[in-house]
This record gives structure tokens, sequence and C-alpha cells, in this order.
């Protein structure tokens, strides 16, 4: 299940019109694979802060779109460096089943 969902993320973006949607389709979806290869972890829209990394790097890649495949600009650097550090740590339930 996705992180984000278009609807929210072109809310976040302030962006009201359709001709950008591919475009920020894709860099939601490279927004959580950023996400997942960094802290081998599943994401899901149930957890707010891997929502709020998403957003924010995705903005970030939209307003800097030449900087596509490098790491967020100095200004969301620091919010993202201190998101990912706590979504690193976060607690990741056992498989459905087991126990923990």
């Amino acid at each position: 299940m996705p992180i984000l969902t278009l609807d929210e993320t072109k809310t976040w973006l302030r962006i009201d019109g359709e001709d950008d949607d591919t475009s920020i389709y894709m860099l939601m979806g490279a927004a959580e694979t950023y996400l997942h290869n960094a802290t081998e972890v599943t994401f899901d829209s149930s957890n707010d802060l891997a929502k709020l990394y998403c957003l924010v790097l995705t903005a970030d890649w939209y307003e800097n779109r030449e900087l596509i495949g490098s790491q967020p600009s100095d200004k969301v650097r620091y919010t993202c460096q201190s998101i990912m550090a706590q979504l690193q740590h976060a607690y990741v339930p056992p498989p459905e089943g087991e126990t923990a």
C-alpha cells in the first residue's frame, strides 16, 4: 500500500491542476522507494512520520526538478535527516502470526 496519495501530495504542494500529475506521481514513488532503500522497512500510510518524510522529499524534488536522484537540497536536508533517524529506529511489528 502506498504511503502517499496523489490528492494529499497535490494539497501539500498547493497544486490545483492536473498538468503535472504524472511527474508528481513519479516523484511520490521515488520518495517512497528512497525511504524504503534507506531504512529497509516497508511503511504505509498509517505512519505519519513516513508520510511527512515522503511529502517533504517529494516537494523538494518537485521544486528542484533538475536535481532528481540527488540528496535532498540543503533547505530540507536537516528535516529529512531528522525524520529518517527516527524512522530507522521505528518499531516494526513481527509478521502476522508471530509474537514479539
